[in-house]
């Protein structure tokens, strides 16, 4: 792999496709991993042991590979270093409970682009996955814009119909979910993964409590409820 531009390519309605390998045994945080990317709009792939994970890093394309280092069958630290043996330059963000300096210095000697230690915030893992992915000739947007809404990224304001709406952290969260995929209907476990991490409860109604907050503020219409599916924001308004 020379890079990510050559594994990107446009899905049905022209949107970029970037592909996440993720490499987890815990099935949980594999899961939440897998709902929170998709939430942000990544395609991803799951394997639960190192020697899966060094197999497809060097036999299928990926934009940026989530290594879990405590990998049954092959160590993470192993895995890195087969990817790095074979030249790739595939960006590795490592994601581990191991947060000994020992283990730090291993890791980024062997290669690793960053290093993020469990229990962890997703949000925080989402900016350092967009940094490792950002391309300096195309610059993340700055604005994402549907409709009458818009969102500011960078300073964190959102306006709906020329009015500025205050959100909260949450808030913000699943607006800027709903913004990336205008139409398309995320899921409540989607969204709880994507603004609330791995240790929500699923038995919660916490989304339908923070969806009824955005319609008070983005409009009533803004989102509509897709009975047994999700939510999905509407990309023009319903027709009167």
């Amino acid at each position: 792999m020379e890079g990510s531009d050559a594994q990107r390519v446009p899905d049905q309605k022209g949107r970029t496709v970037v592909r996440i390998l993720i490499a987890e045994d815990e099935v949980r945080i594999a899961s939440f991993l897998t709902k929170g990317l998709a939430a942000a709009g990544f395609t991803t792939t799951t394997v639960t042991d190192g020697v899966s994970a060094a197999e497809i890093a060097r036999d299928a394309d990926f934009d940026l590979l989530i290594l879990d280092l405590g990998l049954p069958l092959l160590d993470g630290h192993e895995v890195l270093r087969e990817v790095r043996a074979r030249g790739e330059r595939l960006p590795v963000i490592i994601l581990t409970a191991r947060a000994g300096v020992a283990d730090k210095v291993d890791g980024f000697s062997g290669g690793a682009d960053d290093y993020v230690t469990k229990p962890f915030e997703f949000e925080e893992l989402l900016a350092r996955v967009r940094a490792r992915l950002r391309d300096p000739g195309r610059p993340e947007p700055e604005h994402l814009t549907v409709g009458t809404i818009d969102l500011d990224l960078h300073a964190r304001v959102v306006t709906a119909d020329g009015r500025r709406a205050e959100l909260s952290a949450r808030e913000f969260a699943l607006a800027e979910a709903f913004l990336r995929h205008p139409g398309q209907v995320l899921s409540r476990e989607q969204l709880l993964s994507h603004a609330w991490g791995y240790d929500y409860d699923p038995g919660s109604n916490i989304v339908e409590v923070y969806v009824g907050y955005l319609r008070k503020k983005l409009g009533p219409d803004a989102i509509e409820t897709v009975r047994g599916a999700g939510y999905r924001l509407r990309e023009a308004p319903p027709n009167p």
